[in-house]
């Protein structure tokens, strides 16, 4: 299979992942609870505790749900930022958008290490939601989850650059 049809397959696939997590997710908020993200950042035992309690039991099944599911997302994730970022980086060398291929050198990794962080948060929220995080298991979650955000905000604005580059030599072409 070519790059454009795992490009698809990956986006798709994170889609229908993505609209999953967000249901469990309302349900996790129906509870009176935060969301999952706020578990990711909890940071201290005692928040995660917090959290937890607000969340009771059902509550705390719907975001072991939501952990399990969230690690083929970041498959499908992952695959799909990071074979955007390989399409953004080649789009680049091939029009001489030096700037843009040039970030694209670390584009494609930032994208896969969004995923690897992802999976070292669940891991770490996982053992927090089981009563074995410790007080090391909410703080390494939260170290986690900021990175992953961090770079997922880098690869994001790395594909609008791509796109925007990509729409400015379209628009070139017609003129």
């Amino acid at each position: 299979m070519d790059r454009r049809r795992w490009l698809i397959g990956s986006g798709v696939a994170t889609v229908v992942l993505y609209v999953v997590l967000i249901v469990l997710d309302r349900k996790l908020t129906d509870t009176g609870g935060p969301s999952i993200v706020a578990f990711e950042l909890a940071g201290s035992e005692e928040r995660a505790a917090e959290i937890l309690a607000e969340w009771g039991s059902s509550g705390r099944d719907h975001a072991r749900s939501s952990l399990w599911i969230d690690f083929p997302f970041m498959l499908a994730y992952g695959a799909f930022l990071t074979l955007a970022a390989l399409a953004t980086r080649d789009f680049a060398r091939q029009h001489g958008r030096r700037a843009l291929a040039t970030a694209g050198v670390a584009a494609p990794l930032a994208a896969a290490a969004t995923a690897g962080f992802d999976a070292l948060e669940n891991v770490f929220l996982l053992l927090t939601l089981g009563g074995h995080g410790g007080r090391a298991g909410p703080a390494i979650a939260a170290a986690a989850a900021s990175v992953k955000f961090l770079l997922l905000a880098a690869t994001i604005v790395y594909l609008l650059w791509g796109l925007a580059s990509r729409l400015r030599l379209r628009r070139a072409r017609v003129a």
